[in-house]
């Protein structure tokens, strides 16, 4: 019996997905995210998982740095990007991070229906003229090798501050003391190769789908300026 993930905030387009997935793998068992808290604990939960169905663009996640951590986290699970976004170029991105293949949302069912099939037997799939787009740059992919190295507590924790969030309120949302965010953060600021906190959020905001909007985060009391 295959057990597919679906992670997407819009619940219309789970639906759809539903859909196809009940005619493409009939008794497919279904377990579903909406944003990227949920889906961290969906995978942990069923890392043996046959598929996992991605939104490129989950609340809580920026860009494709939820697909390198969970690549980094659960190689054995293949994950199938799904997303608006439909330059080519993005699509070559998520292939380049190990994604199995990209639908566009834009995707009419019987379309959705060849390309899950053509997965689900292990083979990649993705639209016409993805091939010949522009893979994503050595520096980008440097990022994504010192993403990986990250653990899952502290990816988290970057994700937080890269939403935004001050050490104090990272602390609240994951039930820990500010002295282990802090930790945390230096241990993050190691492994990236990062000097403050806005050079890390900088840095994982090469992995946005446009690196040009990551905004950096404001001050914050006690912030480390070195690993």
């Amino acid at each position: 019996m295959a057990t597919l993930l679906i992670a997407d905030d819009h619940p219309l387009f789970r639906e759809a997905l539903r859909g196809v997935v009940a005619r493409v793998v009939p008794g497919a068992t279904l377990h579903e995210a909406d944003n990227a808290t949920a889906l961290y604990a969906m995978v942990d939960a069923h890392a043996d998982a046959d598929l996992l169905l991605l939104d490129l663009n989950m609340p809580g996640a920026q860009g494709f740095s939820a697909l390198v951590h969970l690549r980094a986290q659960h190689p054995q699970l293949p994950v199938v990007m799904v997303s608006a976004q439909e330059e080519p170029s993005v699509m070559r991105r998520a292939l380049d991070h190990g994604a199995m293949g990209f639908i566009p949302k834009s995707s009419d069912a019987e379309t959705l229906a060849r390309a899950l099939r053509q997965v689900m037997d292990g083979e990649r799939w993705v639209p016409e003229g993805v091939s010949t787009a522009p893979p994503a740059s050595a520096d980008e992919h440097d990022v994504a090798a010192r993403i990986r190295g990250l653990t899952p507590q502290q990816f988290r924790v970057l994700q937080m501050l890269g939403s935004g969030l001050l050490n104090k309120q990272i602390g609240y949302e994951l039930g820990v003391s500010e002295a282990t965010i802090k930790a945390h953060m230096s241990a993050i600021l190691r492994k990236l190769g990062a000097s403050n906190r806005t050079q890390a959020v900088l840095m994982a905001g090469r992995l946005a789908v446009d690196p040009d909007t990551v905004v950096p985060p404001e001050d914050d009391n006690g912030v480390e300026t070195s690993a």
